[in-house]
């Protein structure tokens, strides 16, 4: 299968799986989404590919950007303040392993939102 195949196929599921999905597994496909980038930016780092490194991480902050807008910071929720935070530090480490083309840097973005996600997953769980 050729890569502008798979893209495609990715295409035609996302879309099925979002067309169903409630606001929680929204949240949870754009993180496996985000996390995904961010394994795909980490391997373009290590074998300095250089322009597809800056748009997986420009994929990954606009995703981080997207999940920090669907927030409702209007709530006034310590939870909802302390996510925003967290979100904008990571995108700024996202940011900072980018210039530096430091894996490191990015593996700890990767872990904070890792833990996100087990976080929001613990929430869906929690529905059923």
């Amino acid at each position: 299968m050729s890569y502008d195949a798979y893209q495609s196929y990715q295409a035609v599921d996302l879309g099925a799986q979002t067309a169903k999905a409630s606001p929680l597994e929204l949240v949870l496909i754009l993180m496996n989404g985000l996390l995904d980038e961010l394994a795909r930016a980490r391997a373009h780092i290590e074998h300095a590919r250089f322009e597809a490194k800056a748009n997986s991480l420009n994929r990954s902050v606009a995703m981080l950007n997207g999940l920090s807008s669907a927030l409702d910071t209007d709530s006034g929720s310590e939870v909802v303040a302390q996510l925003a935070e967290l979100y904008d530090y990571c995108a700024r480490r996202i940011h900072e392993a980018g210039i530096r083309m430091d894996v490191a840097v990015l593996d700890e973005a990767v872990r904070l939102l890792g833990t996100v996600r087990e976080g929001w997953e613990g929430v869906r769980d929690a529905k059923r």
